[in-house]
């Protein structure tokens, strides 16, 4: 019973990531969010930095796990996301009337949301799963690049025309997700851990990730079909039964008879992982000791010279994986600094380029095309945190969908890899704490990249409004491809400086 709740807990976060990755689906909205306010390119991407900004903040979420029960902040989450997207929805809606910088608070309170779901359900895999954590990690943030894909089908099973019903959906749909998923969350916690259980866990996680990558193929390839209100709403049902499906796994593959029907030989036990981990650690260990005796050796008679120059190398330096870290040990680490620079220039890009999806479509003439284009890369996304792919551009009519996946697999990587890693050099149990202090640099990220965007955008535009009139079916708004060139070379210089 005890393993049952742990792999219920699993899917539930999964559940959760689904149904919140809300942050997925702004573009599909801020073309009329920019009409109804009356501003300019670069006021509304100080809107879409604003939802990035609420991540500045979510170090709060792992201080409040600290004081409150877990489901607790889940609902405080909730309740954030729900006066964040419902007050945006009256005012897109007209029927209440909010000043421009109201709208920025809105949007940093729902970003907010965004990360304190995120923490819980790191919380929970990290709890549940200490031998698996990487595995329960990246299955479960997986699920939340399917979000805007999810969201595109429940939209277009409702109202294919009404851009506006996914703020609506975006301050709902999270909360009656956290009440479904309350009862499971309340379950103890597994405490116990055995060489078997570790054996089934690897068998399950193989299981889950396949059943995972069926249903981001699912949304992947018929969400392009899902224009009709009937053809969404059959969609939607079967992507709602696939995500219901993984709930007869705990009562199944976590019996014993199951277990030794189809458990193979050579899965790796608990003692390979242990053994594993320690010689990674004695490895460090020995490092740290061979570097100092190497100085102690070539620096006979200059005792002064080898105790500076050994502790301005050796400082900082990790001694253990998964060694904890407070919150004030972690700003003192070189190696954070290292690690929170290169994730500033690769996560935060890719949020840029989400932002401004809809007004790259709309550039491009695309304008009908945006809410397939954020569909797919949620669906691309989802695969990304599950896979790993090189982020690569193109240009021309084909390629923007080309180009939309690839950056879509590329952030679901960063994003999902991310989180394990944190857990892995700054131990498992400040994680809630030390990610989000992590992604602090998200904002900075998404503020620079984004006012460089938009900049670039307002230049090219010439004036505010013009548009080109190509053919009865789409529009070219007059910024040409200037903008979309720029960004591309941009972007590609700084990955080229990555690599």
């Amino acid at each position: 019973m005890e393993q049952s709740s742990k792999w219920m807990i699993l899917i539930a976060s999964t559940w959760i990531q689904a149904f919140t990755g809300t942050n997925f689906d702004f573009s599909s909205y801020s073309s009329e969010l920019k009409y109804v306010l009356g501003i300019s390119q670069v006021q509304l991407n100080y809107l879409s930095m604003a939802s990035d900004f609420g991540k500045a903040f979510g170090w709060c979420s792992g201080v409040s796990l600290m004081y409150f029960p877990l489901w607790v902040v889940l609902f405080i989450a909730a309740f954030m996301g729900l006066v964040g997207y419902g007050l945006q929805w009256l005012l897109i809606q007209r029927i209440i009337i909010l000043p421009y910088f109201l709208v920025f608070l809105l949007c940093v309170l729902a970003g907010c949301s965004i990360c304190w779901f995120n923490t819980v359900c790191y919380v929970l895999c990290i709890k549940n799963f200490p031998a698996n954590r990487p595995f329960a990690l990246s299955l479960s943030i997986s699920f939340n690049g399917a979000s805007a894909a999810l969201y595109n089908l429940i939209a277009n099973a409702i109202n294919s025309r009404d851009d506006t019903l996914y703020l609506l959906l975006n301050a709902l749909v999270p909360l009656g997700t956290s009440v479904a998923a309350l009862p499971i969350l309340r379950q103890p916690h597994s405490q116990t851990l055995h060489a078997d259980s570790v054996h089934r866990e690897y068998l399950n996680f193989r299981c889950l990730t396949i059943l995972a990558v069926f249903t981001g193929l699912y949304l992947l390839i018929l969400n392009s079909v899902s224009y009709s209100a009937q053809t969404a709403r059959i969609l939607l049902a079967g992507a709602l039964f696939l995500l219901v499906l993984p709930v007869i796994a705990p009562g199944v593959i976590c019996t014993e008879e199951w277990s030794q029907l189809f458990h193979p030989n050579n899965y790796m036990s608990l003692e390979d992982n242990d053994t594993d981990d320690l010689g990674m650690h004695k490895e460090m260990v020995w490092r740290e000791a061979s570097s100092k005796n190497i100085w102690t050796e070539n620096s006979h008679g200059s005792k002064e010279k080898e105790s500076w120059t050994s502790s301005f190398l050796l400082r900082d330096r990790l001694l253990l994986l998964g060694e904890e870290h407070s919150a004030n040990l972690l700003i003192h680490r070189l190696d954070f600094w290292l690690y929170y620079l290169a994730y500033f220039c690769g996560g935060t890009l890719v949020l840029v380029y989400s932002n401004n999806l809809g007004q790259i479509s709309e550039s491009l003439g695309y304008r009908l095309e945006i809410r397939f284009l954020v569909a797919l890369y949620s669906a691309c996304s989802f695969f990304g945190r599950l896979l790993s792919a090189a982020p690569d551009f193109l240009r021309d009519k084909a390629a923007l969908s080309i180009a939309t996946a690839l950056v879509g697999l590329s952030s679901g990587f960063v994003f999902s890899v991310a989180v394990s890693i944190t857990s892995e050099l700054f131990g498992p149990n400040s994680a809630g704490v030390n990610h989000n202090i992590l992604i602090t640099n998200i904002p900075l990220g998404s503020l620079l990249y984004g006012l460089l965007a938009a900049l670039v955008y307002e230049a090219n535009l010439g004036k505010p409004n013009q548009v080109l009139v190509l053919d009865g079916s789409k529009s070219r708004t007059l910024l040409a491809v200037q903008q979309t060139k720029d960004e591309e070379a941009l972007e590609a210089g700084l990955n080229i400086e990555r690599r």
